[in-house]
């Protein structure tokens, strides 16, 4: 009985004397929208204040990457001075990283940049045969075009347009023609037990249902359709009755503000589809950001880009690679003006709502965030308390709580922006 009691007691001395490990959480709840506070704590000694700029954010910089944190986990960060044309302050910023979803600005830099600030997502409606005593001797052709925001207002359009020609009665075949791009549903090296998009270029409130939904709606619209549904590509001279579209910029709100997995693969594949490659695919939109890549002065084959979102176990990139994509989108003002409003905004909306409150970031820091199992992410733009404009980009990994690196990342914010 006392030797039990010994090794209790033993056993309780080396608990109570074993190392803190740098990354804790109480909670095990961790998303972008969480609501987490900054616990992320640094003590900036006087020296460092009394720098000149931008010598002083350097010394806090330092001061930071001496966290705990990092003897568990890794970061590569740059920050770029776009005002001074010059790096700030890097570490690991060539460091091959998973990006999460900071992915998707890379995306959206390389579609505005290839599709241009006018593009718009087109789903379109066609007929062939003839029309007589209002009733469609015919067949029906729905055209996707990958338009994830298309909802059943935009359906009911297209029943709208028989109607507006008389048509009562629909007696063929309803067609939808999905060759816009390939088959798959899935993208390359996503996990099939996630929660994940599915791939369609016709899809009907992000459901792949469209076409028994159109055919519902036609009834619902008093319309009689005596046909069958299967796919088929649209034959040349179809008459065209109805097309339903959507701008790129209300694509890019959805897809940056809130992090939507589903748009950011739709404006992938319009990249893809730029190409004029029949079906579209992840290779020819991998080989337009490649080009960009190589725009940007890299080498794209020293990067892995996988799909459009940053769900893919298969992406590799750096933060100097998501800096110089910012940058080039800040030179070019046809890039720029549309990608800058789609970021969330610190403190007021999408995944940054709840982030960086304080009076320095808070309506400052523009910046796309990311999140994935071990890996916490952030690249944007913010303006220094001297009126520089910055650009950065912070890819953590290796974190078992995100909550850990999004509290680093605005500390890092919280540095750039107080004087």
């Amino acid at each position: 009985m006392i030797k039990r009691l010994l090794n209790l007691f033993l056993l309780m001395m080396l608990v109570s004397v074993m190392p803190v490990m740098a990354q804790t959480d109480d909670t095990v709840v961790d998303d972008e929208n969480s609501d987490t506070p900054d616990t992320m704590s640094v003590e900036i000694d006087s020296v460092a204040m009394s720098l000149p700029w931008p010598q002083n954010i350097q010394a806090k910089l330092d001061k930071l990457m001496k966290n705990e944190m990092f003897v568990t986990s890794q970061v590569g960060m740059e920050i770029y001075d776009l005002t001074a044309d010059s790096v700030l302050y890097k570490v690991n910023d060539r460091m091959l990283l998973r990006p999460a979803s900071t992915m998707k600005l890379i995306t959206a830099i390389a579609a505005i940049d290839k599709l241009g600030g006018s593009y718009q997502f087109r789903t379109s409606l066609y007929y062939t045969g003839q029309i007589e005593n209002n009733t469609l001797n015919g067949d029906v052709y729905c055209v996707g075009g990958f338009d994830p925001r298309f909802n059943s207002d935009d359906m009911k359009a297209f029943a709208e347009g028989f109607r507006k020609m008389g048509v009562d009665t629909i007696r063929g075949r309803l067609y939808g023609d999905v060759s816009m791009k390939n088959s798959d549903k899935l993208g390359e090296g996503w996990c099939w037990d996630d929660d994940n998009p599915t791939l369609s270029p016709l899809l009907i409130s992000r459901k792949d249902l469209f076409m028994d939904r159109f055919k519902e709606t036609l009834r619902d619209d008093s319309i009689y359709v005596d046909a069958f549904i299967n796919d088929g590509k649209l034959p040349n001279g179809a008459y065209s009755v109805c097309t339903r579209f959507h701008t790129i910029d209300q694509i890019l709100m959805k897809m940056m503000k809130e992090s939507d997995n589903l748009y950011a693969e739709s404006m992938f594949y319009q990249i893809a589809a730029s190409t004029g490659n029949r079906p579209a695919t992840s290779r020819s939109a991998r080989a337009v950001i490649r080009q960009l890549i190589k725009k940007v002065g890299l080498d794209p084959m020293g990067y892995k880009i996988a799909d459009g979102s940053g769900l893919s176990l298969y992406n590799y990139v750096s933060a100097d690679l998501e800096v110089k994509f910012l940058r080039y989108a800040y030179q070019n003002s046809n890039i720029y003006l549309h990608l800058y409003p789609s970021l969330p905004v610190a403190g007021q909306d999408g995944t940054l709502k709840k982030r960086m409150r304080g009076s320095f970031t808070n309506g400052n820091v523009h910046a796309k965030t990311g999140t994935v199992t071990g890996i916490s992410s952030l690249a944007g733009y913010c303006t220094a308390a001297n009126g520089h404009q910055l650009c950065f980009s912070i890819i953590n990994q290796g974190l078992l709580y995100g909550k850990n690196g999004r509290a680093f990342q605005d500390k890092v914010c919280q540095i750039l922006c107080q004087p």
